[in-house]
């Protein structure tokens, strides 16, 4: 059974676990926005993988927060990644 997704905020870090999908992303996005001010680390070291809706997810939270880091690369986070021209800190590549 696969593992559900989850939130906590941890410092100045949102952790996530879990798959990072679509599903998670509609059940996560509330909570995820309203803990946003004040971030600077994306813990993804327990997410399994990610898909284009997770990562849009990541890269929404990111936006506007300088310097945020990307801790842990899961499936897909990568290669979505490249594929949507994306840096390490989710902001578009120049």
């Amino acid at each position: 059974m696969p593992m559900t997704a989850s939130l906590t905020r941890r410092d100045d870090a949102l952790v996530f676990s879990g798959a990072l999908d679509r599903a998670a992303v509609v059940a996560l996005w509330p909570q995820a926005s309203a803990q946003r001010a004040g971030v600077a680390r994306f813990d993804l070291t327990a997410v399994t993988r990610v898909d284009s809706a997770g990562l849009a997810m990541l890269a929404e939270l990111a936006d506007g927060l300088p310097g945020a880091r990307v801790e842990g690369r899961p499936d897909g986070l990568d290669e979505l990644r490249a594929a949507y021209r994306l840096q390490d800190d989710l902001s578009f590549a120049a």
